[in-house]
């Protein structure tokens, strides 16, 4: 970690999907006139077309705010916690040259580790033993795959939901290939001084007011999700099915309905379902998470907000 970083402010205003997190963002610049620019902190708003399954702020907030890290990624590229803290990296430092405050604005828990943190040192793996990996899950199941990941690294695959394909592999990749489980290089990373001196927000509504949100946004993105994803699967520029970008929560389950392999009738109670349990895993993340200032969703949580802004800025 370099000097210049060790003195560089920023702040994170992070929760679970439907939290608010943007309406507050924008209060912070419209209503209190404070000089932030956001920059995304979710793993799936990076991707360029895809929009009904990801929330991504709309015109009008773009508008209110400016936006950084949105639609930067194609689908078809596989993006990492490292590749974003390297994207997040000339952002903040973009921000900080027209004397702005940078604001890291989302929900991938990763992401944020990645830039505040870094990433472990990991050797590169060969393409070989990456494609292999991709073909077994094809072959074997996530089932399997998780069940050998919980064999050799039970730390990591208990915090990693067997259908997350691209965490799964990512862990089995660097063991096959470094002999090393994945979290033993985490855990070394650990000692590491923090990047930036940050300001950490958590965003935490009541269960039942975020629960009620996560319900009606959900069932209302359903069929817009899967006219989406039957768009981006046809025409010349069409997606495979297995492309990184649709592994994300909710596309994966929209190629399966279009397939047949799965009942249209209830997607939206499943997609529902999925993003409920979704944020209840955030939510555990991040409430582990050494944040400076925990708000609730109450009226005054702007005000509160940019007066700690204003104190770290």
């Amino acid at each position: 970690m370099t000097q210049d970083k060790q003195a560089t402010r920023v702040a994170a205003l992070v929760g679970a999907t439907g939290s608010g997190k943007t309406a507050l963002a924008i209060a912070l610049r419209q209503r209190h006139g404070l000089p932030i620019e956001a920059i995304n902190l979710d793993a799936l708003q990076v991707y360029r077309r895809l929009a009904a399954g990801t929330a991504k702020p709309d015109a009008a907030e773009r508008a209110a705010l400016p936006y950084h890290l949105l639609d930067c990624a194609e689908p078809t590229e596989a993006m990492n916690a490292a590749h974003f803290a390297a994207l997040a990296d000339a952002a903040i430092a973009e921000v900080h040259s027209r004397g702005a405050w940078p604001l890291l604005v989302g929900g991938t828990g990763l992401y944020l580790r990645a830039v505040l943190r870094g990433m472990a040192e990991i050797p590169e793996v060969a393409p070989e033993l990456r494609e292999q990996l991709a073909q077994e899950w094809q072959e074997r199941g996530a089932h399997k795959l998780h069940t050998e990941l919980a064999s050799v690294d039970p730390v990591y695959a208990a915090s990693v939901p067997a259908a997350n394909r691209q965490r799964v592999l990512r862990a089995l990749e660097v063991w096959r290939a470094t002999g090393r489980p994945f979290s033993q290089w985490h855990q070394e990373h650990a000692a590491q001084p923090d990047r930036y001196q940050a300001l950490i927000t958590v965003l935490e509504p009541p269960v039942d007011v975020l629960r009620a949100r996560i319900e009606t946004r959900a069932r209302a993105m359903a069929a817009p999700l899967l006219a989406e994803v039957a768009a981006l699967l046809s025409g010349d520029a069409a997606l495979a099915p297995d492309a990184p970008a649709m592994q994300a929560l909710g596309y994966r389950d929209a190629v399966a309905v279009l397939r047949g392999d799965q009942p249209a009738e209830d997607f939206a109670d499943r997609l529902a379902h999925a993003h409920w349990l979704y944020a209840r895993r955030q939510g555990t993340w991040f409430r582990a998470l050494d944040a400076q200032l925990r708000l609730r969703g109450e009226a005054d949580d702007a005000q509160r907000f940019a007066a700690a802004l204003t104190a770290v800025f």
